[in-house]
């Protein structure tokens, strides 16, 4: 078996051919995965523990993400059918003004990407971002890389979006969910700031092929039948992320009996999202379209498959790297790693991110690498990020990695590109360069908010 730096460079040459094998030979990206973690665990680990370690990598990312997946894409698709989307949107669209969609189609991202996938917000959000073009004049580019540039801050940000939750979780931060959620707001700032001067840069030099056929804003609201008021329509998303920081607040204060049990069992992120789940599916059924209910599930069942086995072939991936003795190897070997701080997870989830397109594996593997914040030897430990904030930021740091950077092994690149009628090239000139800009505003600051501390 290999071990020590003779390991390390075997797991190296099986990045580099992981990459290559999705990017030029079109391989998915779950056989991709799940073939660079079988070598490296047949490298590294005696056959009868290799089994055990597939099952409970798949298994515990299974448990701890599939349903979080599963109930977003839901929230997200019952969004659109009730109309509830369109029905933010256009208060967004009052409150912000309409003299700056772009500013709108941002924050309308943002806002709807906290439960639900962003190649899923795009999709939905994407007839409504047509219509505002086509009502303002504004340069559909630059809508369309605001509201891709809101849909995947929250993604890698805010709980309860399932690579957020995930990193929290597996850094021993399940408990306090404000204190990240506080943070990626904060983060988010700076972030969305970035993506939006960067629309309207890039808005100016890249035009997108024009649809003739699309209806006018107006037209789309008065197509949609009656809207839910905007206050109900933001509640399948406000309750999950009000739950949880309530759960956060009563861990702190340390509220226990019934109540306690109560506020704990509701504030996970599971029942939390199930909770604005509920509340969709209401407005389904009092919008008159309850009829479509097992159709909407199905699709959706359908649409979150592969996302599902993707992610679970990078929590398999990020066992194999912890049990075969990589991380130890690292912390032993490395000196002045302490150095690094928040920059060493950033930077590994970036390269996971560019190698094999998926944000959620990024994060999902690069968490397995870095332990629990209060472990003593773990990463985390090592690196001196052994506090609840430092652990926080770290949640921040890998998201930051995780968006840096999008191009074409990344289901969101091509969601984006087709959808905005953008040429391959330009896709990278827009999306690609986006998110470069987006993750390196966001670790700055990261790293700043650390100084400070």
């Amino acid at each position: 078996m290999l071990s020590g730096w003779s390991l390390m460079i075997f797991f190296t040459i099986l990045i580099i051919v992981m990459v290559w094998a999705v990017s030029k030979l079109r391989l998915h990206p779950f056989l991709a995965i799940m073939g660079a973690a079988l070598l490296l665990a047949l490298a590294a680990l005696p056959l009868e523990d290799i089994p055990g370690s597939f099952s409970a990598g798949f298994a515990g990312t299974f448990s701890s993400l599939g349903l979080v997946i599963i109930l977003g894409a839901m929230i997200g698709i019952l969004l659109e059918k009730t109309g509830a989307a369109l029905s933010m949107a256009d208060f967004v669209v009052r409150v912000v003004g309409k003299k700056h969609p772009d500013i709108a189609m941002l924050i309308m991202g943002w806002i709807v990407s906290i439960p639900v996938f962003c190649d899923s917000g795009f999709v939905i959000l994407n007839p409504i971002r047509k219509a505002l073009a086509r009502r303002t004049g504004y340069p559909a580019v630059t809508l369309a890389v605001a509201l891709s540039a809101g849909l995947y801050t929250a993604h890698v940000f805010i709980p309860p979006t399932p690579g957020p939750v995930a990193a929290a979780g597996h850094l021993g931060l399940e408990n306090n969910m404000l204190l990240v959620i506080g943070i990626g707001v904060l983060i988010s700032i700076p972030v969305l700031l970035a993506g939006w001067l960067f629309a309207g840069w890039v808005g100016k030099r890249v035009t997108a092929e024009d649809n003739d056929t699309e209806i006018s804003y107006q037209e789309l609201i008065q197509s949609s039948g009656k809207l839910p008021p905007a206050w109900i329509a933001f509640l399948p998303i406000a309750l999950p992320v009000i739950l949880m920081a309530v759960k956060s607040v009563a861990a702190l204060l340390k509220i226990s009996g019934p109540l306690g049990k109560l506020i704990n069992f509701s504030g996970t992120p599971m029942m939390a999202l199930t909770g604005g789940l509920i509340i969709a599916i209401i407005m389904l059924f009092t919008s008159g379209k309850g009829e479509d209910f097992y159709k909407l599930a199905d699709d959706t069942l359908k649409t979150v498959g592969p996302i599902l086995f993707v992610t679970a072939g990078g929590g398999v991936l990020g066992k194999i790297i912890s049990d075969a003795g990589i991380v130890s190897h690292i912390i032993k070997n490395i000196p002045g790693l302490s150095g690094f701080g928040v920059f060493f997870p950033f930077l590994i989830a970036a390269i996971l991110k560019t190698s094999q397109g998926s944000s959620t594996v990024a994060i999902t593997t690069t968490v397995g690498i870095m332990g629990v914040y209060s472990a003593e030897n773990s990463l985390m430990a090592v690196l001196g990020l052994n506090t609840q904030l430092s652990a926080a930021l770290t949640v921040m740091a890998i998201g930051a990695g995780a968006m840096t950077v999008s191009h074409a092994n990344d289901s969101y690149f091509w969601v984006v590109t087709k959808f905005s009628n953008l040429k391959v090239q330009d896709g990278y000139r827009t999306q690609t360069l986006c998110t470069l800009v987006m993750g390196i505003t966001a670790i700055v600051f990261i790293w700043l908010f650390e100084m400070l501390i």
